[in-house]
């Protein structure tokens, strides 16, 4: 039987990258083998269409060229670390999966949600998450986060405000859906408190 599969999802800002890497550390120190990834990424060829995703540039991006480019990166991502990590008994933590695609091109963007379920599909080879955390943040805070990082924002981190609304809202569609995967936690709580429900949560449904 495979390993369980667990990702994280939230706007930007949101922290879920900092709970990824709390969870691993907590599943090293119990000794449970897994395997952390992202999306876009998680393999060369996936980083590469990461990077151009993700580089502000002077060219308009199609929303449908966006949508293509992040499945194929899931398309490699899948194929190349998930399935062999879930398939060998390493359980799986990826910062997004496929509910990112749901809620920023298909519900921010304004794709067909039919179309963005059925490439979600073929990218993921059927693989689905057995539990996902949403990290919820208003999109305000998280500009506030991200301002503090010292670095420039990417290309999608520069969106309007509007756009990441939009995001927010496309993620509690997703949650209103899919309530016995997605759970959800309140992003303004501090990063420790966060984790705790994190810990709770895996233990309780994952025996971790």
């Amino acid at each position: 039987m495979n390993a369980p599969f667990v990702t994280f999802e939230g706007i930007e800002g949101s922290g879920k990258t900092t709970q990824v890497r709390l969870l691993s550390d907590y599943l090293t120190v119990k000794g449970i083998s897994h395997r952390v990834t992202r999306e876009p990424g998680g393999t060369p060829l996936a980083d590469e269409i990461r990077s151009l995703l993700l580089s502000r540039r002077e060219e308009f991006v199609f929303p449908e060229t966006e949508l293509l480019l992040y499945e194929a990166a899931r398309a490699q991502h899948v194929r190349s670390v998930i399935l062999p990590a879930l398939s060998s008994g390493q359980a799986v933590l990826c910062d997004r999966f496929y509910d990112a695609t749901s809620a920023y091109q298909g519900h921010s963007r304004n794709i067909d949600g039919a179309r963005i379920e059925w490439l979600n599909d073929l990218a993921s080879a059927g693989v689905s998450p057995d539990l996902t955390f949403l990290i919820d943040i208003s999109p305000a805070e998280g500009f506030v986060r991200i301002s503090g990082r010292g670095s420039g924002p990417d290309r999608i981190e520069s969106e309007s405000v509007e756009f990441h609304a939009k995001v927010r809202e496309g993620y509690l569609r997703l949650l209103e859906r899919h309530p016995g995967r997605i759970v959800p936690i309140d992003g303004t709580l501090s990063a420790d408190d966060v984790f705790r429900r994190v810990r709770e949560t895996v233990s309780a449904r994952l025996g971790w």
